[in-house]
Parts: structure tokens; C-alpha cells; sequence
């Protein structure tokens, strides 16, 4: 029997055929890189201002669960709230503490990881595919072997779009005969690719594939030795204190002990996802955006990044921070793009896109995500050292369209001038 599944990590909406049984990866619900024991409650951090009284409004004009939002600037949070239920039908209040999750904006960990190999001499940013698995070379398609880790990490490699036969192989990588860790499967899973031809020459123009992120991942992997779970909960959670980060559905199994997603009926009303078979992407497309982590917790991470080296960690060099936000190649307008995907109409770097907003004409370093059930944004000014983030547990039109009339009044109020 297979279930169909949406995945839209940030930017790509492409539904997956998944078994329902005999399936890898976490064990549904199981978060990955999470303290043994639950860190206690988070207060509105010490001189910031409550951000309640502005969400609440987009609760019920927007239809939301929850919502949860945060600012900070030169790496302070001045500003943080969480408003709503954890549950649509329930009295289940959201707290600061609690985890959202963030698809896509996953990938800028995955961007940093691959620095931190740069910097330690085992990967190049123009080091390429054929060089990261040489058993593979004499099988890839033409052009494949030549496309390098940055172009992967631009979505600007030529690889097409995520499509029905990268869907097909998601699901088949379900059934892959042997006890494998997902280290194996991604490399299962770029073996099989390899002989698909490119869609367009690499480096020439941009097209969203999550596949882009796997290969980069799988990389990653090869070159430290370890799984990119591993990798991020070792070198991004714990160097910068991310307590409440993990990995897959937010919720335990069995548990609403998170703000679930929700999925929306044929009637509009919301269906509350627990976490399970159908709780979030397969855990193969790691690298592309299975993160989930509190909103304070996501605001350090925006915090930390639009620092870009004035404040540690010193996870990598300044220059090295500044080059992952530095564009890559244009996006081009993409009219009526779906929930959690750019609309294009700026550029993008390596895990980051560059754009502006309809409520300001400031060029913000930027990246949404969604795994259709949730959607989360990040919005950073690093010239001034300013960012803020706001994720909700729905992620159709109308959570898109809160976020970003909720960003509205953040930036108003704590970002413009």
C-alpha cells in the first residue's frame, strides 16, 4: 500500500509516493540531536518585548493554529511571542520553548556544514560531483560528473526540478534490500540519479531541486565520514546552544507535546498531523529541510548569521559567512508560487536567497520552508545586524499570507528607518 505525501521544503511543492510500511529513516516522531531530558521553560528572554499582543490578531484573521514570532538585533532578542494552540480543536496553548518546524530554511545548516569541510580542506566549493564518488563517474550522465558543490547548494547545477521520477525513487528507497543508515540510502539514492540527464548546462540558470541538497548532503557525508545527522547536530545545535533543535515531525510519538502540523481537508477545515508516517518528508531528504527547533532558538540561529563573524561562535571564518550569503545566480519571477517556495525575482547564494517584500523596499537575505504542513520564514538585514523569524503549524496560502502580514508589523515596528 503507499500514501501520498506533499513535501515543499522551502521551495519546491512535489508530492511523494511513500510505503506506509517498512519504512527508514527516525523512527516517526523520533528528534534527532535533542537534550536527554526536556531543558526547562523558556521566558521571554530579559529585556525583550512581548510580541503577544501583535500576533494574536492573525489568529483568527488568517485562520491559524499558532503562531510565534521573534526579532533580534546585534545578535539580542528584543522581542519574542508565541500565540495559539498546538492543536486546531484544542486549548493546548504554544509556548516560546515549544518546536516548529522550518523545512527549507534547513538548507543554510546544510550550506554552512559544507563550509565547514571547505575550511578544513576536505571538500572545494568547485569540487564536483565526479570527484565526491569516483565509482560513479563512467555512469553519470553528461554533465552530472562536472557539477560542482557550489552549483548544488545555487539550485543553479542544471539538475531539473523535483519531478515524478525523483518522487519514484523517494519511494523506492523505502524497500532498498539491507540494514542501511541514511548515509547509505542518500548514497543509494545519488547512484540511481546519476544517469538522468541535466535539464539545462550547470551554472546558466536557476530550477529548485531538493535533489541538489541530497547530492550535496551525501558529499558532505563522504568527505567527514559521518552522517549528516550526526554532522549537524555536532557542529550547528551544539556549538550554538540550538536546545530544542531535531530533527523530523516537531512532536513526539504519541505526544502533543509540540505545535503539530496541520494538514487542510477538501471542506478548508484543518486536520492535525501527530507524528507518524505521514508527520513530515521522508528523512532521505535531510539535508534539504527536516529541522525543527523552538522560535527563540530560531532567532539565534537568524541572530548568529546576520552577525556574519562579529559575534561567536566561530564556527567558520567572516569571510567564509559572507560568501554563503554572497548571490549566485538570478531567480526569475515565479507569479503564484505555492506556500513556502520564493517567488522569485531576486537571487539566490548558497542556502539563502536574496529578495524583497511587498511591505519594504530593503533587499532582505532570506529563505522560507515548509514540508506543506508548517511554514516557517527568516528575513535578515546583516548590513545592520537585524533579523527576524516567524513560523506557524499550517502551510497553505493563508499561513503564507499571515507570516508575511505578520512580518509587516515586525519590521515596522523594530526594523525599518
Amino acid at each position: 500500500m503507499q500514501r501520498r505525501r506533499m513535501l515543499r521544503g522551502g521551495t519546491l511543492a512535489a508530492s511523494l509516493l511513500v510505503p506506509v510500511a517498512g519504512g527508514r529513516g527516525q523512527a516517526p516522531g523520533q528528534s534527532a540531536g535533542q537534550p536527554p531530558a526536556p531543558a526547562p521553560p523558556a521566558g521571554l528572554p530579559d529585556g525583550a518585548e512581548p510580541l503577544d499582543p501583535i500576533l494574536q490578531p492573525f489568529l483568527a484573521s488568517h485562520g491559524l493554529p499558532a503562531l510565534a514570532a521573534a526579532v533580534v538585533r546585534a545578535g539580542r532578542i528584543v522581542a519574542a511571542g508565541a500565540v495559539g494552540t498546538r492543536r486546531a480543536g484544542a486549548e493546548i496553548p504554544v509556548t516560546l520553548d515549544d518546536r516548529f518546524h522550518i523545512g527549507s530554511d534547513t538548507k543554510a545548516m546544510t550550506a554552512l556544514l559544507a563550509a565547514i569541510e571547505v575550511e578544513a580542506g576536505r571538500l572545494r566549493w568547485d569540487g564536483t560531483v565526479a570527484e565526491s564518488f569516483p565509482e560513479m563517474a563512467a555512469g553519470m550522465a553528461a554533465g552530472l560528473g562536472a557539477v560542482t558543490l557550489a552549483q548544488l547548494l545555487s539550485h543553479s547545477s542544471g539538475l531539473p526540478a523535483d519531478d515524478a521520477a525523483f518522487i519514484e525513487l523517494i519511494g523506492r528507497s523505502f524497500t532498498v534490500d539491507g540494514y542501511l543508515n541514511l548515509d547509505e540510502l542518500r548514497l543509494w539514492l545519488v547512484r540511481e540519479w546519476s544517469g538522468r540527464p541535466l535539464a539545462s548546462a550547470p551554472g546558466t540558470r536557476f530550477a529548485y531541486a531538493n535533489m541538489n541538497y541530497v547530492i550535496a548532503g551525501a558529499m558532505i557525508e563522504r568527505a567527514a565520514g559521518r552522517t549528516w545527522e550526526e554532522l549537524i547536530v555536532e557542529r550547528v545545535f551544539g556549538p550554538l546552544d540550538l536546545r530544542t533543535a531535531g530533527l523530523g515531525p516537531q512532536s513526539s510519538m504519541g505526544r502533543v507535546d509540540a505545535p503539530l502540523g496541520h494538514a487542510v481537508r477538501p471542506d478548508g477545515t484543518l486536520k492535525p498531523m501527530l507524528a507518524g508516517p505521514d508527520g513530515d518528508g521522508p528523512a532521505i531528504i535531510g539535508p534539504a529541510g527536516v529541522v525543527h527547533l523552538s522560535v527563540l532558538d530560531f532567532a539565534r540561529w537568524a541572530g548568529w548569521n546576520a552577525g556574519e563573524g562579529r559575534r561567536g561562535p566561530a564556527l567558520v571564518r567572516p569571510e567564509t559567512l559572507r560568501l554563503l550569503h554572497t548571490r549566485r545566480i538570478d531567480m526569475p519571477p515565479r507569479p503564484g508560487a505555492a506556500p513556502g517556495t520564493p517567488d522569485g525575482g531576486g537571487a539566490y547564494a548558497l542556502g539563502w536567497g536574496w529578495g524583497r517584500f511587498a511591505f519594504s523596499p530593503d533587499l532582505f537575505l532570506t529563505h522560507n520552508g515548509s514540508n506543506t504542513m508548517n511554514l516557517a520564514m527568516i528575513a535578515l538585514r546583516p548590513e545592520r545586524d537585524f533579523g527576524m523569524v516567524l513560523v506557524t503549524n499550517l502551510g497553505d496560502t493563508r499561513a503564507d499570507a499571515a507570516l508575511r502580514a505578520a512580518a509587516a508589523a515586525l519590521y515596522g515596528r523594530f526594523g525599518a528607518g
